[in-house]
């Protein structure tokens, strides 16, 4: 994992890179993080998609003051699908497309906030979307999702925030003829797939990491980018 700075519309942000071992190229993975922000938790799980052979690219989306200050503004963005959050993780994409190290097709991963970002710019240029309990879901899914690439998405059962969600994106993925492979863990809720400080009470919330769960997401994360976005996959 190393931090690095990368150019966006309205200026340069941190991110967190990871670069698999060996020899390379390797495709890409945009991170987007949860509301908590960017911090050791984001750094685990782009050290743990470097380790699958994948180049992980994580923009800090509170870059600009902190937040406090960014995270309405961040939720705004997602709520109108342009901004700067926008704006810096489709600069993300395209500072992995100019890497050498990756070979130019990116999917994108996101949990919580993050997840929902990986579903409404699921149309816009990656190749894959992987989101992780993105709840609430989005008002007009099925018109957001018109064009989106395939989709792995993850849900915990016990999420307070996402009942129904995995029934209505099958529904919008039917109706869009998008692929998509839709799961959820009964005995996990939100958050499962991140280390989050206080788990007890998260635990209580319907909130929590789950060991079990978060790794069966994760194998049925790469198996799907390992079809979507080698090299040998279909564009």
């Amino acid at each position: 994992m190393t931090a690095i700075t990368i150019d966006t519309p309205a200026g340069p942000i941190d991110a967190v890179l990871g670069i698999p071992e060996g020899q390379g190229p390797w495709p890409g993975v945009v991170v987007v993080h949860d509301a908590i922000g960017y911090g050791r938790d984001k750094q685990r799980i782009s050290d743990h998609i470097a380790a699958a052979g994948y180049v992980a690219l994580t923009p800090n989306l509170f870059a600009r003051g902190g937040w406090a200050r960014c995270v309405t503004a961040v939720f705004r963005d997602l709520l109108t699908r342009r901004g700067r959050a926008v704006d810096d993780i489709m600069a993300a994409r395209d500072h992995l497309q100019s890497m050498a190290e990756c070979t130019g097709r990116v999917g994108i991963v996101g949990f919580c906030m993050g997840g929902r970002f990986a579903l409404v710019l699921s149309p816009k240029g990656f190749g894959a979307s992987a989101p992780f309990y993105g709840t609430p879901l989005p008002r007009n899914l099925s018109a957001l999702l018109d064009g989106a690439c395939p989709i792995v998405a993850s849900f915990g059962a016990r999420d307070p925030l996402g009942i129904g969600a995995a029934t209505k994106l099958r529904q919008a993925a039917l109706e869009k003829h998008i692929t998509a492979d839709i799961k959820v863990y009964p005995h996990a809720g939100h958050s499962f797939a991140n280390k989050l400080p206080g788990q007890p009470l998260l635990r209580i919330t319907g909130f929590g990491y789950n060991e079990i769960a978060s790794e069966d997401a994760w194998s049925r994360v790469f198996a799907f980018f390992a079809e979507h976005l080698r090299t040998d996959a279909p564009p």
